[in-house]
């Protein structure tokens, strides 16, 4: 599936890497990266929500024009990838608070780990932080559960 796919409370979705995404030494460049675990992440809000549409529109009432934005990213890199290599993008969630969630992501090749990040995620609102609503963190926590 182009989006990927939730199972176990684990988003995986697959990405080639092309030679626009290298640098002149044929290795990912590190900002790459970066784009890879954002559609990672948009993905896995994109199926919660596709899996939970009245979840969704509850949540629009609540909050309108809602949006989730990077708050703050750790990131480290373990090893590098190359043009053609097939890697998945591993997205779960690992804590969720009142207006934020913390998201674990892994960028790996197979069963080579090349980059961890724990990437806070904040809610907002009308330009301002807000509490995410129940049935929103209700539906992550479930995923988490699911883990």
């Amino acid at each position: 599936m182009l989006d990927g796919s939730i199972r176990d409370g684990r988003h995986v979705m697959q990405v080639r890497v092309y030679y626009e995404d290298t640098d002149f030494t044929g290795i990912v460049y590190h900002a790459n990266y970066l784009r890879f675990m954002e559609r990672g992440r948009t993905n896995y809000l994109r199926l919660l929500g596709a899996d939970q549409h009245a979840l969704f529109a509850e949540a629009q009432n609540e909050a309108p024009g809602f949006a989730f934005v990077v708050r703050s990213m750790q990131i480290e890199y373990l090893k590098p990838a190359r043009m053609d290599d097939v890697l998945d993008i591993v997205t779960v969630p690992a804590e969720i608070r009142g207006a934020s969630i913390t998201l674990a992501q892994e960028v790996r090749r197979g069963d080579d780990m090349l980059v961890e990040a724990r990437v806070k995620v904040a809610f907002v609102s009308g330009g301002r932080a807000r509490p995410i609503p129940k049935a929103l963190r209700l539906a992550m926590k479930a995923d988490q559960d699911a883990a």
